[in-house]
């Protein structure tokens, strides 16, 4: 019979929190804080942010007249996201009009 080596506690944490997607959901909360905080209460009350494909951050608001408005803000917003989230790489935002509930 094969003797069984005792694995590492750090190694089964690494392999569960994979499994379970723990850093997918880690990255999304952190987006969302950044968002909170680089688009200000009233843009994050009507908006909500999807994911980042090929350092373009989808974003949902309630609105057309918001569209606009991120567009006119939208070198400052970019810059306190990448700011906010170096690792990120943010270069452009996808803005629509949608559902955000």
């Amino acid at each position: 019979m094969a003797e069984s080596r005792p694995v590492k506690l750090a190694d089964l944490m690494t392999e569960l929190m994979a499994r379970r997607g723990f850093a997918r959901q880690q990255a999304g909360i952190a987006l969302d804080e950044a968002w909170q905080q680089a688009a200000g209460a009233l843009v994050a009350q009507r908006s909500r942010v999807g994911a980042i494909n090929r350092g373009v951050l989808d974003v949902v608001v309630s609105s057309s007249s918001l569209v606009q408005a991120i567009a006119l803000d939208r070198a400052a917003l970019l810059a306190r996201l990448q700011a906010a989230l170096p690792e990120q790489n943010v270069v452009d935002l996808r803005v629509r009009v949608g559902r955000i509930d």
